[in-house]
């Protein structure tokens, strides 16, 4: 597992994107478009991961590579706030699991290390392993995206359900990398760019109404303002 830095700007409406896409292009010469997809996101609270390991292993997710069953394993340990999700993106089913290094979420953080793995089963099947290990909907997300590759960074531009357009600034550094040094890397680019980093208070409101709310957006062109 490595560490994730992410910091995240709310762009709103199309044509704020529109300019967005055309900074960044400015702004970093050697920006590469690597995809566009579309992504389907369900949340989870709850569960047993005791469960969830049992039900990995029969799946010989963990056959013949112990380091991947010890990242598993010091995840739970250490990991202070869980954020347990299941995506469908480019036909694959991906079970994630993130959790918060610093003080902010695992849903939104800006500090979090991730565990993911690919399934060859449809995400309403997946979703059927984690509810079986006492897992329970969260909420129901989806977003088109597209993702470029600067020279130590990537970018996200999504456009997702409820929110609007999002743009996603990202590092994925290792253990020994200096995580405070990269969030300050990120945002002075995004202060740069002219655009202002997406207050995590605001982020968690959004977050909370959208959990209540998700059955108005998911999977539609809907969106709503929160101061």
């Amino acid at each position: 597992m490595q560490y994730e830095i992410e910091i995240k700007v709310l762009l709103g409406e199309k044509e704020i994107a529109d300019r967005f896409r055309d900074d960044i292009h400015r702004q970093f010469s050697d920006l590469k478009l690597v995809d566009t997809n579309s992504q389907l996101n369900h949340y989870f609270v709850g569960g047993n991961f005791t469960k969830l390991k049992d039900m990995l292993t029969e799946r010989k997710v963990f056959e013949n590579d112990e380091t991947w069953e010890s990242s598993f394993d010091t995840m739970v340990r250490e990991g202070k706030k869980f954020s347990v999700r299941t995506r469908f993106v480019n036909g694959v089913s991906i079970l994630v699991v993130k959790f918060s290094v610093d003080d902010t979420t695992s849903e939104n953080g800006t500090a979090r290390r991730e565990w993911e793995h690919e399934f060859s089963l449809s995400i309403e099947e997946l979703d059927q392993m984690l509810l079986d290990a006492d897992f329970e909907y969260q909420a129901k997300w989806s977003r088109e995206r597209e993702e470029y590759k600067s020279e130590g960074v990537n970018i996200c531009l999504d456009k997702n359900a409820g929110y609007g357009y999002v743009a996603e600034f990202e590092k994925i550094l290792g253990l020994e990398d200096d995580l405070d040094t990269a969030k300050e890397e990120l945002r002075a680019m995004i202060s740069d760019l002219g655009y202002e980093e997406l207050d995590q208070e605001r982020l968690e409101r959004m977050f909370a109404y959208y959990n209540e709310n998700w059955r108005d957006y998911y999977g539609t062109e809907n969106t709503f303002e929160m101061e």
